[in-house]
């Protein structure tokens, strides 16, 4: 029956009907429970707002409000509880999801996250870089273009919160997941060259919802080949609203609330901030990805530079307190001290903070890494590598150290700093942590999170213009980038907490079809690494920039 729908209708109506069965259990599971889902660093405002579904709206505010409510009961609530849903074993699912996929993938592919690290630079050095490859943009800018995605207020606002919640050791099982985070991607990524689409304008168009159904589909298998229609259809849609939603209205609200403190102007013309950044986004998303990857290729180095600099100098300024604070780190990893949950609970937040940040095994970097010129599907897979290191394992672990050669989490000697961490203002606290030893960084964290804002905000207007073509064809990209503007705008006038949380659900969610197909299709990019890894030991490989 399945055959007979078609391809388009199908890749529409498949993921649509499984996902309102899930909707269905996750609803009844939550209504059992008859309990708002527990505040995290998602931000889940369920709890805190349930009680306005049932007040009569009066006035647009109201309005925004009871509807925010509706929603938070009956959408936002149910699937926050079915993806953190622990089975009894205090790691919520898709936490566990997510690790769980990573060490798979780090085993499989014999620990080619450290034995092909010094290549992956040479790569992105521009080393292997042939100019007649096929592709849109070169190795760099692919990972530039995925970097501008994830390096964002991830990286300032939720360390400080597991830092704050989990304690220093947070920070080490952060690094741990950022490190199994890097096979992931380079399985993801690879997958995405593999089974990318080039058009006769020489457009590429590749990612999760390409390899799940036409890596699936040629295994013959008619039970896979549905399997792997739902799940492309299922990704495309959950990156899609992930797309208007965490990566475009909420990096809105959350930099505006920053920009607040510098320019009170925006406190109460908000809209003014969106109209000036929607004009900024649009003069690059409708260039597409090659202006995409040329406006992230310079704004990337710049903003992570100007931040890893500043926390560098702090640093060597406490110099003498670095001894102390590794030690601090290591001790709580596997000591649990002073933390509820003991060490179980400051890993569960260390991993789900580096999840959160360099979204491995969401599939979404898979979107821009297709893009690269390069005939070998392996050779970009070992690039995207990098994402993660950089993300999480360089950029988080400064934010960490800083957070704690200051102490700025340790409520009892700055007591104040209690309300950031149970408001989850992250970006507060890192600013007050900067800001204890240069008084002058809340302004220099202001410009950084506009451009970590504005970064991600383009990068994930190509991840979902991509996924709308997938679906629903070519002419309906450009309709898609108004709408997507019209949300940068939206998000400078809405304050409706759960609408932007589902956002973030969305996006985590994107891993559950992504790392099921990758797993899936693991053989064949091992049998492609073997490949690789043998024709490069035995230097078979032109060189161009050494």
């Amino acid at each position: 029956m399945i055959a007979m729908v078609p391809s388009r209708v199908s890749q529409l109506l498949i993921p649509v009907v499984m996902a309102a069965i899930f909707s269905s259990f996750a609803s009844t599971a939550y209504a059992q429970g008859d309990e708002a889902p527990e505040k995290t660093e998602a931000k889940t405002a369920a709890a805190e707002t349930a009680e306005s579904d049932t007040e009569e709206p009066s006035g647009i505010r109201d309005f925004e409000k009871w509807v925010d409510g509706k929603f938070g009961r009956h959408v936002v609530g149910p699937l926050w509880t079915a993806l953190t849903f622990d089975f009894g074993t205090g790691v919520p699912f898709v936490v566990g999801w997510l690790m769980a996929g990573a060490i798979f993938f780090t085993l499989r592919m014999g620990l080619i996250n450290f034995r092909g690290f010094y290549h992956a630079l040479r790569v992105t050095k521009g080393d292997y870089d042939d100019p007649n490859d096929t592709g849109e943009v070169t190795h760099f800018q692919a990972l530039a273009s995925a970097l501008s995605a994830t390096v964002g207020l991830g990286n300032i606002a939720g360390v400080a919160i597991a830092v704050g919640m989990g304690g220093p050791g947070a920070i080490f099982w952060m690094i741990c997941a950022g490190f199994f985070g890097m096979t992931s991607k380079f399985v993801e990524c690879t997958l995405a060259q593999m089974y990318r689409r080039v058009s006769p304008d020489g457009t590429v168009s590749g990612g999760p919802m390409r390899y799940l159904y036409d890596g699936l589909a040629e295994k013959n298998n008619e039970m896979l080949r549905i399997l792997g229609l739902f799940l492309a259809g299922l990704f495309s849609i959950l990156c899609i609203g992930g797309s208007l939603g965490g990566g475009c209205a909420f990096q809105v609200v959350q930099s505006m609330g920053v920009l607040k403190q510098q320019i009170p102007l925006f406190e109460e013309y908000g809209i003014i901030y969106g109209v000036i950044m929607a004009v900024a986004v649009g003069l690059v998303i409708i260039g597409g990805i090659r202006r995409i990857a040329a406006t992230a290729e310079k704004i990337v180095p710049t903003m992570c530079a100007v931040y890893v600099v500043t926390a560098i100098i702090i640093l060597i300024t406490r110099a003498d307190r670095i001894g102390w604070a590794i030690g601090e780190i290591l001790e709580g990893a596997f000591t649990g001290k002073g933390i509820t949950g003991g060490v179980l609970g400051v890993m569960v937040l260390g991993i789900k903070r580096a999840a959160f940040s360099n979204e491995a095994g969401t599939g979404s970097a898979a979107i821009a890494h297709s893009a690269a010129k390069t005939e070998h599907p392996v050779r970009e897979g070992i690039v995207a590598m990098l994402g993660p290191f950089i993300d999480t394992v360089v950029i988080c672990t400064m934010t960490g150290l800083v957070i704690v050669i200051t102490q700025a989490y340790d409520t009892e000697l700055f007591p104040a700093h209690k309300a950031l961490i149970d408001a989850d203002e992250g970006a507060k606290l890192t600013s007050a942590a900067f800001a204890s030893v240069y008084p002058w960084f809340p302004i220099v964290l202001a410009v950084a999170v506009t451009l970590f804002a504005y970064s991600t905000m383009i990068s994930w207007s190509y991840y979902g213009e991509r996924c709308v073509t997938h679906l629903l064809g070519q002419r309906f990209s450009f309709p898609y980038k108004i709408l997507f503007l019209g949300f940068v705008i939206l998000g400078s006038v809405v304050s409706a907490t759960n609408i932007l949380v589902f956002s973030d659900i969305m996006i985590l969610s994107m891993a559950l079809p992504n790392i099921l197909g990758a797993l899936l299709l693991s053989g064949k990019v091992r049998a492609a690494l073997n490949t690789y890894w043998a024709s490069y030991k035995a230097g078979e490989f032109k060189t161009y920039n050494k």
